[in-house]
């Protein structure tokens, strides 16, 4: 059933609103305003990554149609952490308005920094740490530490006379996490003592019981895979995971190998987790890739990007020859992360590919070599009777995944008409303790595709699948101007439809019949006889061959 679009009314006095841009009913995208007294504060500004129905799309972006009337009234962009469906759009909301400060922690803006620089953007930027507070505008915003698979995530709460409102970001509740940076639940405890209004808090795994596995889990099991490997071993993970990096350089060095990193993204950030502290690179293991193909088998080890099938991305090349380097029987490839959800068919084609070169595929499903990042049922349970909030808001997730949270919250006490499902461009209105929704706006997906932002439209991708899945026939025929007697054609040719132009030899007389037949009807215009043509092939080629090709006719007048 579609959305019902409707505006919501003016924004009352002494009232907070909230909307969603992204990240709701989808893993990516996470974006959400919060508008008090007419100014705007922005939590996190990220990219959905294409499916397979999505073709020759590089990123999807948040709808940015809501702000681009009043970019003059946003305080600030505020970054829970350093992934891409956190702060991947930033470059593209900062080319709108580039003095936008953001607010970051120390990791989280040093990887923001350098994406835009890649856009020639410096932006305004203010470092934070957990425990501060910072007022910007009408919102008064405290930190809080939270772990997730990058380190220095961070919550953060947002005060206005409206209420208090918690947003978690991505987090977990790792107990003996690998920087032993904990989840602060002392801080979530004081703040449901002040009485959390609005909770806006991470769905990913809440449909997954229990407690999310520790991270430092992961470890024994690389470092036996690696100690086993009787060649060379190519690690894949994103370009982010600063702590699963960590634990192969680790395993890496314990068994006297080098390691290499291969992927852009993957030398930019991981450069920078070291230059700040964040990664510990013990001495004479990492090496440059080039130099590492030199080596003797058993004593290397390449991280690369591509855990998620990209096309483009190093993994996927590897399995497709298309890389310096290519996996061959004795290699072992291991596959350290999550499927993110769309992403499975890519991911076991890259999978197969690689298996069917001979190589030792290790992944999440025959072996401990991931831990998710995000809080499990069990964890979110205890952040609701930690800070029992009057309102919820179940983000970031599929729909699945916020309607197994709101059903969390509701056992916890939660009342079901104080737990908001939501979807992108739901507005939602604070005021007096109570929550609830007051209009939908008409959002939708932005395409960037190679350097155009939001001109590709979903009708254009439907295009696309056609040409790729059904095939393209162009038709040409010329008329004359003053009879509309066909003077040349029809000329037929196809692409991806037929292995010979010949068959289309017995629809050519059916085409021209049915143009004299419109002739004698009185028909001249052109284009109405491209369409005669349009239907009259498009009807035999479904009949004949079972296909819906994409058609181009063109009459021309002689």
């Amino acid at each position: 059933m579609p959305t019902q679009v409707y505006d919501p009314p003016a924004l009352d006095t002494g009232t907070l609103r909230v909307t969603p841009l992204g990240g709701l009913g989808e893993v990516g995208r996470n974006m959400t305003v919060f508008e008090y007294d007419g100014r705007l504060l922005v939590v996190d500004c990220g990219v959905l990554f294409p499916e397979e129905h999505q073709p020759g799309v590089d990123l999807i972006l948040p709808d940015l149609g809501p702000l681009r009337d009043r970019l003059a009234d946003i305080e600030a962009v505020v970054l829970t952490h350093g992934h891409e469906d956190h702060i991947g759009a930033v470059p593209y909301l900062l080319r709108l308005r580039q003095d936008i400060p953001i607010i970051g922690s120390q990791l989280t803006l040093a990887l923001t920094e350098a994406k835009l620089k890649e856009h020639r953007i410096k932006p305004y930027s203010l470092t934070v740490a957990e425990g501060q507070r910072e007022k910007v505008g009408p919102f008064d915003l405290e930190f809080v530490a939270v772990n997730h698979s990058i380190p220095d995530a961070l919550a953060v709460a947002i005060r206005t006379p409206a209420g208090l409102v918690l947003a978690t970001g991505d987090f977990k509740m790792d107990q003996l996490p690998l920087d032993g940076r904990l989840t602060d639940l002392r801080a979530f405890a004081r703040l449901g003592e002040e009485g959390v209004d609005l909770f806006l808090v991470d769905s990913t795994n809440a449909d997954v019981p229990g407690f999310t596995p520790l991270e430092r889990s992961i470890g024994p099991v690389l470092d036996q895979v690696i100690a086993k490997a009787p060649r060379r071993v190519i690690v894949a993970s994103f370009s982010s995971h600063v702590h699963r990096v960590q634990q192969v350089l680790d395993a890496a060095a314990a068994h006297g190998r080098r390691l290499a990193f291969l992927g852009r993204s993957m030398v930019r950030n991981m450069t920078i987790a070291e230059d700040l502290g964040y990664l510990t690179v013990p001495d004479g293991v990492l090496i440059d890739y080039k130099k590492a193909q030199n080596l003797p088998d058993d004593q290397v080890v390449f991280m690369s990007t591509g855990s998620q099938g990209e096309p483009m991305a190093v993994l996927s090349r590897m399995a497709n020859l298309d890389h310096a380097i290519e996996p061959g029987p004795g290699d072992t490839v291991i596959l350290a992360s999550s499927l993110i959800p769309g992403n499975e068919n890519a991911v076991y084609r890259v999978i197969d590919g690689l298996t069917k070169l001979g190589a030792n595929v290790v992944h999440k499903a025959n072996a401990k070599v991931h831990v998710s990042g995000h809080a499990a049922a069990g964890e979110l349970l205890y952040c609701y009777n930690i800070l029992k909030p009057r309102n919820v808001l179940p983000v970031h997730g599929e729909y699945r995944h916020l309607m197994a949270n709101a059903k969390l919250a509701q056992e916890t006490g939660v009342e079901p008409e104080r737990t908001i499902l939501a979807e992108n461009g739901t507005v939602i209105d604070l005021k007096d303790g109570r929550a609830r929704i007051v209009g939908q706006l008409d959002v939708g997906f932005v395409y960037v595709d190679g350097s155009s932002v939001g001109e590709i439209t979903d009708a254009d991708l439907k295009d696309r699948r056609i040409l790729g899945e059904e095939g393209f026939i162009s038709v040409i025929v010329v008329v004359d101007a003053a009879t509309g007697r066909i003077v040349s054609g029809p000329d037929i040719h196809a692409r991806g439809v037929a292995e010979d132009d010949s068959v289309f030899d017995t629809v050519k007389p059916k085409i021209a019949a049915a143009l004299t037949e419109a002739v004698q009807s009185g028909v001249r215009d052109t284009h109405a006889l491209s369409q005669v043509v349009r239907r009259t092939i498009g009807r035999w080629v479904n009949q004949s061959l079972r296909r819906r090709p994409m058609i181009v006719p063109l009459v021309i007048e002689a």
